[in-house]
């Protein structure tokens, strides 16, 4: 007996839609068909008018634990990703203390071992003095070293020269790389400060952290990849500049890839006169017409993967003064809705979609058995549809620590009605269902 049918589903996986059916046994996916499932099952969820996806594997998050529990948990945030369509994550390393050796790798799969609602892996940091754990890190069980270029603080904001080459030089691992130009962002923030004192206006954070600091850092990454032959993914490119950078085509074969993150495909500039520092982030925010350049250079394969950058912080503290407002905003539980809009605004076929969030994640880290629908794969399934009204998605209970988010008063028109964790329902009908949990990702490596 089979444990669950997905019945009369629209199954949308490697690059084209199907209608057909799907059998689910001990976690995985025993068969997908045409045909009526050939065995009983315990449970039949019937998907008409729905489409049936892969769960998003989400290669950027930041879940705040250890270190800042006010602001996230590895339980909390985890349910607000399988809200949003998450099964799977990677999270980033500059928590308190940040992770930078194999004991706080450790220490993180034994919090999400026991709290996680989704998939779970963490990124190795770099750090100025950190090159041998990067040399002994364990490929099976990590996706890659991240490396703060810039925008970050103490030990793991890595600027200098010698220091940069020795980790594109030795890095097993694909090297994931935050790049902004801190001494071009610390002139631009003086000359504000200047004129305007602490409290700078929300509008010209796009112009501080600017589109040159972003440029001229992503071409240093790229120049040290080239001359290492290193593995380079970008994470979470905000202009039209930087896109050059990037050779369009199959992920397959490349070696220096980019991301794109939701907020950055759905909000521009303007957005800052409504929300102020809600959507403050970095990289920043920047015009219209690098949206619309990043959501093209996704749809030609320019841009390989779309993430979250989910980075939650306390209401109160995004209200304060420009230079005390913290960056970053709780993005998990809206990832999917926020695609799902631009599929239905016509900026992006929701086969572009699955490619971005699943196939071309797994692909790219070498993730085992998740990103796709196939037969003997791990049941990371989605359920979700646009309806012919807006729905009030947005409304529903906010599950991430920090109980805020920039999309509250927004009504998307896409909809997830059940997340599936390897065959297990961690939500539905608009809840999270507790008792749920991931499990490590793997590597093939």
């Amino acid at each position: 007996m089979d444990d669950i049918h997905i019945v009369n589903a629209l199954i949308v996986n490697e690059g084209s839609q199907m209608q057909g059916h799907l059998a689910i046994k001990a976690g995985r996916i025993r068969s997908i068909s045409s045909d009526l499932p050939n065995a009983e099952s315990k449970q039949i969820i019937d998907a008409r008018g729905a489409w049936v996806i892969p769960g998003l594997i989400d290669d950027q998050v930041h879940f705040r634990e250890p270190g800042f529990p006010k602001k996230g948990t590895i339980y909390q945030e985890s349910r607000a990703a399988v809200a949003g369509g998450i099964t799977s994550y990677m999270e980033m390393p500059n928590t308190k203390p940040p992770t930078l050796d194999a004991e706080q790798l450790e220490y993180k799969h034994q919090i999400a071992a026991r709290d996680s609602a989704a998939n779970y892996s963490f990124y190795l940091g770099a750090s100025n003095d950190n090159i041998e754990h990067i040399k002994r890190v364990d490929g099976k069980r990590v996706p890659g070293v991240k490396v703060f270029m810039g925008s970050s603080t103490g030990n793991m904001r890595v600027s200098e020269p010698e220091v940069l080459e020795q980790i594109f030089k030795h890095s097993p691992l694909l090297v994931a790389t935050h790049c902004e130009d801190d001494d071009m962002i610390h002139q631009n923030l003086q000359l504000h400060l200047a004129e305007y004192g602490e409290d700078i206006p929300p509008a010209y954070h796009p112009v501080i952290r600017s589109r040159e600091a972003c440029l001229k850092s992503s071409s240093l990454a790229v120049e040290l990849a080239k001359r290492h032959d290193a593995d380079l993914h970008i994470l979470h490119i905000t202009t039209a500049d930087e896109l050059e950078l990037f050779q369009p085509g199959d992920i397959d074969g490349k070696k220096i890839t980019s991301e794109a993150c939701v907020h950055h495909l759905f909000f521009d500039e303007s957005s800052y006169g409504q929300l102020g520092h809600q959507i403050k982030c970095n990289p920043a925010i920047k015009a219209d017409l690098d949206r619309k350049a990043i959501v093209e250079a996704v749809n030609e394969d320019r841009i390989d993967i779309i993430a979250t950058d989910h980075a939650p912080h306390e209401f109160l503290s995004k209200q304060l003064p420009y230079t005390q407002a913290p960056a970053g905003l709780p993005l998990a539980q809206h990832s999917l809705p926020i695609l799902l809009e631009l599929v239905h605004r016509g900026e992006m076929a929701l086969e572009t979609v699955v490619e971005k969030t699943s196939h071309a994640v797994a692909r790219r880290f070498d993730v085992i058995d998740r990103g796709y629908l196939r037969e003997d794969y791990w049941a990371d399934i989605v359920i979700c549809k646009i309806d012919d009204e807006t729905s009030e998605e947005s409304a529903n209970l906010l599950y991430s620590r920090c109980g805020w988010s920039p999309f509250e008063e927004i009504a998307f028109s896409g909809k997830i009605e059940d997340t599936l964790i390897s065959g297990s329902h961690a939500y539905h009908n608009g809840k999270v269902i507790d008792g749920v949990r991931g499990r490590a990702l793997d590597f093939n490596r």
